[in-house]
């Protein structure tokens, strides 16, 4: 996993310094460095951002009134040459508050901090997050309806396979198509029910989750695109 990340400090020494930082940690994929918050901004709304290095000094719009424009705030790892700025920032919940000249262990204990965030959010998500309950093997399984990739006819039972597992369970692919939400998934064969999310290739006669070619019914190909175009 790594958390993509874009740099926002107009000091072009200092951006290029980030940045190289950012390329370097395994943990971290940077998606652009920007001299201005307006650059940035189109580039947070067009794209999944986890993490930015922000500047709080920058002309126009500085640091604090550009997060105050955002929609939706990614984890902010702040970056200025003063110290008064600090308690302000953690007014803004911020990963951390780096003080330029930044020394590489420093920089690393700050990217640690925000992925261990990232994925304790993560995980609170998935145990909030739409479930079903099915029973397997005897035992009842809660199943994150996210993680399904697709749900397959497997004689008198059903094959329920997730990013995790596969699991068979007594029960018909009409029940399934009743308890799951048809934004999310759609029946494309008499056999298969996918999660259009898990879809990564299609033509008129399949589509692809990861190596498998799931079939397409003759008339499910423009209910596939419907759906895929407005998920």
């Amino acid at each position: 996993m790594k958390l993509n990340c874009v740099v926002v400090d107009d000091s072009s020494i200092q951006r290029t310094i980030i940045a190289k930082l950012v390329n370097n940690h395994p943990g971290l994929h940077l998606i652009g460095d920007f001299s201005n918050a307006i650059e940035a901004k189109s580039c947070i709304s067009l794209n999944n951002i986890d993490l930015i290095f922000l500047d709080i000094e920058m002309p126009v719009i500085n640091g604090f009134d550009f997060l105050d424009g955002l929609k939706s705030k990614p984890q902010i790892i702040f970056i200025t040459s003063k110290a008064e700025y600090a308690l302000k920032a953690f007014d803004y919940d911020a990963a951390d508050y780096l003080q330029k000249p930044i020394a590489v262990d420093r920089f690393n204990a700050s990217v640690k901090r925000a992925i261990d965030m990232h994925l304790l959010k993560k995980e609170v998500k998935e145990e909030e997050g739409e479930h079903i309950f099915i029973k397997s093997n005897l035992k009842k399984l809660k199943i994150f309806t996210a993680k399904i990739k697709w749900i397959e006819a497997f004689g008198d039972y059903v094959r329920v396979v997730t990013e995790d597992d596969s699991n068979l369970v007594l029960s018909t692919m009409k029940s399934f198509e009743n308890d799951l939400s048809k934004d999310k998934f759609i029946r494309v064969h008499k056999s298969y029910i996918i999660n259009i999310d898990k879809v990564e290739r299609f033509n008129s006669k399949f589509a692809e989750i990861g190596i498998t070619k799931i079939p397409l019914s003759r008339n499910k190909k423009e209910d596939l695109v419907k759906a895929l175009s407005t998920s």
